[in-house]
C-alpha cells in the first residue's frame, strides 16, 4: 500500500515559495483500501474494509503508531524524542539518524523485500492481494489469493497486517533495533492455496514501489483506471503519462482509495495532469500563508471520476479536494480519513530528526481537511467503482 509517511524535499513552486512539507499518514492497522477485483470478493469480506499493507510503506508507520500509543515518554530516544514528547502532537514523530536514512530511501519508493501486498480477510487470515512482477515472490509462483500462514515460523492469522509485513522485510522484533537484514537475506514462508499447503524460502531483494497501476478493463476505448497507492517520487509524472495515453472518449477513473499520502510535490504534479494551472491548495507555516499551484497545460477535457474512501489520506485528500473544488471531477466513495496537517523536519544535534506540526492545509475553496476529510459528491461503498463508471458515462466517457 502504501507510500509511507512521506516528506516533500525543498522545491520552488512557480510562485517562488520554497516549501518543505511533511504529510504524515498513520494508521496502526494499515490502510483500508479497495481492489480492482471487487466483483470477486466473497460477501463476508465485503462487510469490512480490507486492511492492506505494502512492504514499502508499513515499517515507519507502525513505528510511529507504536510511539503515539505508548505516550510521550516512549516517543523516542535522544533530543528528537524529547522534543516530540513535549509537543503533545499526535502527528509529530521522532526518528533516529538510521531510521531517518531508511525513511528517505522509502521516499524514493525503494525498499528491501519480497514483493508482496497483503490484505486481511474477515476471519483473520492474511491473504496475498498482489504480487510484484519480477520480485522474489513472483519468481516462486506465489499468487494473489494465497494464504500466508506463517513468516519465519510466526503465525499470521489474526495478526496486524503491518506486523506481518515487517516480518517479511525483516524489520520485526529485535531486528528492528539493529540493522535490518539486507538484500539476499532469507525469509521462510508457509502458504496455503485451496487444499495445498507448502513451505517457501525466499531471498529478499532491492525493489521499488509500484504505486501507480493502470489498466483498461473495457478495452482501449473504455475508461482508463489509474490506481494510486501513495505519492512517492515519480508518481505524479506516471499519472500524467497515463492521462496522456488515455482514450478521450473513455475518460479516467482515478482511484485514490487506500492512498496513504506522500510527497506533496507529486500530488501537485498529479493535479497538473487535469488542470490548466491555478490553485491546488493553500497551507500555513507558523501563521504565514503559502500556496501550491498546478502547472499549465493539463487535460481539462477528459471526463474524470475520483474514487476515495476512509483510507484516502493526506496528499491523496489534497488531490481529491483540489479536483472537487475546481469542478474538475466527480468524487465518488466514502468520506476520507481527514489528515491535513503540515509537518516540518528538524535535525537535532545528535543526528535525530523531529517532525512537528506547524500548520494546516486547505482546499482551493478554503475547506480545512484536518479531522474533517473530503466528503464525496456521490456516497457509495461496495458499488463505488460501478457508480463511478456510471458517472463517467454521464460525463461523456465510457465505452
Amino acid at each position: 500500500m502504501t507510500g509511507p509517511c512521506l516528506f516533500a524535499r525543498p522545491r520552488r513552486n512557480r510562485r517562488g515559495a520554497a516549501l518543505t512539507l511533511v504529510f504524515v499518514s498513520v494508521l496502526a492497522t494499515g490502510a483500508a483500501a479497495g481492489t480492482w477485483e471487487e466483483s470477486g470478493r466473497r460477501p463476508e469480506e465485503r462487510r469490512i474494509p480490507e486492511r492492506v499493507a505494502a512492504e514499502a510503506d508499513s515499517v515507519h508507520r507502525q513505528k510511529r503508531a507504536d510511539r503515539h500509543a505508548a505516550g510521550p515518554a516512549a516517543a523516542g530516544a535522544g533530543t528528537a524524542g524529547e522534543v516530540v514528547g513535549r509537543s503533545g502532537d499526535r502527528w509529530s514523530t521522532a526518528f533516529s539518524a538510521r531510521e531517518y536514512e531508511e525513511f528517505q530511501q522509502e521516499l524514493d519508493g525503494a525498499y528491501v523485500g519480497v514483493g508482496l501486498w497483503l490484505r486481511q480477510a474477515a476471519d483473520g487470515r492474511v491473504l496475498v492481494s498482489r504480487v510484484r512482477p519480477g520480485g522474489p515472490a513472483a519468481a516462486a509462483g506465489i499468487r494473489p489469493g494465497d494464504e500466508l500462514r506463517t513468516v519465519d515460523g510466526v503465525a499470521s492469522r489474526g495478526a496486524q497486517v503491518t506486523d506481518v509485513v515487517a516480518r517479511l522485510r525483516g524489520n520485526a522484533g529485535a531486528a528492528a533495533e539493529g540493522s535490518p537484514p539486507g538484500a539476499g537475506s532469507r525469509v521462510e514462508l508457509e502458504l496455503r492455496r485451496g487444499t495445498r499447503q507448502w513451505a517457501e524460502t525466499l531471498h529478499r531483494a532491492h525493489l521499488r514501489d509500484q504505486n501507480v497501476i493502470t489498466d483498461h478493463p473495457d478495452g482501449p476505448d473504455g475508461p482508463t483506471r489509474i490506481r494510486v497507492g501513495a505519492f512517492s517520487s515519480g508518481t505524479g509524472e506516471e499519472i500524467r503519462r497515463a492521462v496522456r495515453a488515455a482514450s478521450p472518449r473513455g475518460g479516467v477513473l482515478l482511484d485514490l482509495r487506500g492512498n496513504t499520502g506522500g510527497l506533496v510535490r507529486e500530488a501537485v504534479t498529479a493535479a497538473s495532469a487535469f488542470l490548466d494551472g491555478g490553485l491546488v491548495a493553500t497551507y500555513d507555516v507558523h501563521g504565514s500563508q503559502r500556496a501550491l499551484y498546478a502547472e499549465d497545460g493539463g487535460n481539462t477535457q477528459i471526463p474524470l471520476a475520483v474514487l476515495v474512501d476512509g483510507g484516502t489520506m493526506s496528499a491523496g485528500e489534497l488531490l481529491a479536494g483540489a479536483l472537487q473544488d475546481r469542478a474538475r471531477a466527480v468524487v465518488v466513495g466514502t468520506p476520507t480519513f481527514g489528515k491535513g496537517s503540515v509537518q516540518l523536519p528538524s535535525r537535532q544535534p545528535d543526528g535525530s530528526v523531529a517532525e512537528l506540526t506547524v500548520g494546516r492545509y486547505r482546499t482551493p475553496s478554503g475547506r480545512t481537511v484536518d479531522e474533517r476529510g473530503i466528503t464525496p459528491d456521490l456516497i457509495a461503498e461496495d458499488d463505488a467503482q460501478d457508480r463511478a463508471r456510471t458517472v463517467l458515462s454521464g460525463l461523456g466517457g465510457g465505452a
